[in-house]
């Protein structure tokens, strides 16, 4: 069983995440990626991303979900007000 910490690090090892959380009970996840490589990519592009990176841990069974929010970093300081 994977950790939300060893999400957040597989995922920030491989984008250079202006922003990076990462929550779960083992099993679900749920991240918020900020990152400038998600420029003028679509929302399905960009989750592709980030499932690239994990995309052993999906095969093998150590992670069975992940909901995300990938955002640039306008994006996210726009959202956040």
């Amino acid at each position: 069983m994977m950790q939300a910490e060893q999400v957040k690090k597989l995922i920030a090892d491989g984008l250079s995440c202006e922003e990076l959380q990462v929550l779960g009970d083992g099993e679900h996840f749920e991240a918020l990626v900020v990152c400038s490589l998600f420029a003028g990519k679509s929302r399905v592009q960009r989750q592709q991303m980030v499932n690239a990176l994990l995309r052993s841990y999906f095969d093998s069974g150590e992670l069975h979900a992940l909901s995300m929010k990938t955002v640039t970093p306008e994006e996210w300081s726009s959202l956040r007000g």
